[in-house]
């Protein structure tokens, strides 16, 4: 008999992030989503929080970083688009 893999919450939580990425990416790919949109950010930031989550339990200081960035820039990138109109960009 084979027995299933263990995963924690943090585990799958993590995995949505892949998830999430991934999803996001083929949305740019296939033009569901323009890289100027809010919703673009919010899925990076997403990703990013959910990735980062799933490293509090294997922590890995190279992938926490690009983690980090990402929070940062996705977060940037929603106040922009939120404080300034569309013309002014």
């Amino acid at each position: 008999m084979t027995q299933f893999p263990f995963y924690s919450v943090f585990d799958l939580i993590g995995m949505c992030g892949f998830i999430i990425y991934v999803t996001n990416y083929a949305f740019l790919t296939f033009r569901v989503l323009t890289s100027g949109s809010l919703v673009y950010f919010w899925l990076n930031l997403s990703a990013a929080t959910c990735v980062l989550i799933g490293l509090s339990v294997n922590f890995n200081l190279a992938s926490a970083m690009i983690q980090l960035f990402w929070v940062a820039i996705s977060l940037m990138g929603i106040i922009v688009r939120v404080v300034q109109p569309n013309d002014a960009r």
